[in-house]
């Protein structure tokens, strides 16, 4: 198989809309992504799962008319049962020749910028799955494809087998697990990664500390109050440190409401001015975490 090549350039797209925490109400949708497309988003990831679909369809009822200005990202593997309530793995090529369509349908649209498979095992048909994806760019229905995993093992799988343009990971400074193998690795391909959860779920912001993976409250703590006696705003800090590792290409931020979203947005426009440097001393004050499974 060949090297996958991504249709557009990351660099053009440094922050994007992770669409998965998007309200199921058509009306309230909108309002959030209308403040990420004044706020210059222009990269909007989703899958076929979140709310049964109809986040795809909140999406593809919002860029009529602006298709051709807007990246599109969904995922497949996450087959839905008909109860609409619970699903189950199916990574078979002839699901994902099947469910791509259902996406198109969904989004209103004749293309899919990056077709994303939602996770992976060892265990998966990999050449299978693969050559489905190949199939879908051949056909002109995706522009490339990625994968989203935080396991170290699917990772070098599907490198060896045909590097995706992008992986969906995890990363923050309560989940640093990618600085061991998977950056180093990534940062000599053409393969990015897109981080989602740099916003740590709150914790390191405003909401109450907790323990977070192998980390305890009280790491947790001490790593937040250091962020918050910065001098940055701590959403600034944490958006520059996803940002920082040369592997990464763009941050995937998640909104709920207009609010949360203009707030991140002026993080990130903040997160520039904050010096390498403070990045750097930050990573050596405090040990990163490590896999312990899939490795």
């Amino acid at each position: 198989m060949k090297s996958d090549s991504i249709s557009f350039s990351l660099s053009n797209y440094p922050i994007g809309l992770g669409c998965m925490s998007l309200p199921e109400r058509s009306s309230e949708a909108k309002k959030i992504l209308e403040e990420a497309w004044q706020g210059g988003i222009r990269f909007f990831d989703t899958a076929d799962l979140y709310q049964a679909g109809k986040n795809e369809v909140n999406l593809g009822k919002f860029f009529q008319g602006k298709r051709s200005e807007v990246v599109l990202a969904t995922k497949v593997g996450n087959q839905l049962h008909p109860d609409g309530k619970t699903w189950s793995w199916n990574p078979s090529k002839s699901y994902i020749l099947e469910a791509v369509e259902k996406s198109l349908q969904r989004l209103k649209t004749d293309y899919i910028d990056l077709y994303q498979l939602h996770g992976g095992t060892m265990e998966d048909p990999w050449e299978n799955t693969l050559e489905a994806f190949e199939i879908l760019k051949n056909q002109g229905k995706i522009r490339a494809f990625g994968i989203s995993s935080i396991r170290p093992n699917v990772i070098r799988k599907v490198m060896e087998l045909n590097p995706p343009a992008t992986i969906m990971m995890q990363y923050s400074p309560l989940d640093r697990r990618p600085e061991e193998e998977i950056f180093p690795l990534l940062e000599k391909t053409q393969t990015r990664v897109l981080v989602r959860g740099g916003m740590t779920k709150g914790i390191l912001l405003d909401k109450p500390t907790a323990g977070f993976l192998d980390l305890s409250k009280e790491e947790v703590e001490e790593i937040k109050k250091e962020i918050h006696s910065s001098g940055f705003s701590p959403e600034a800090v944490l958006t520059r440190y996803s940002m920082e590792e040369k592997a990464v290409g763009m941050m995937v931020i998640g909104a709920s409401k207009p609010e949360q979203l203009k707030k991140n947005l002026k993080a990130f426009e903040e997160s520039k001015s904050i010096p390498e440097e403070y990045i750097l001393n930050l990573k050596q004050k405090f040990l990163p975490n490590k896999y312990q499974d899939h490795r």
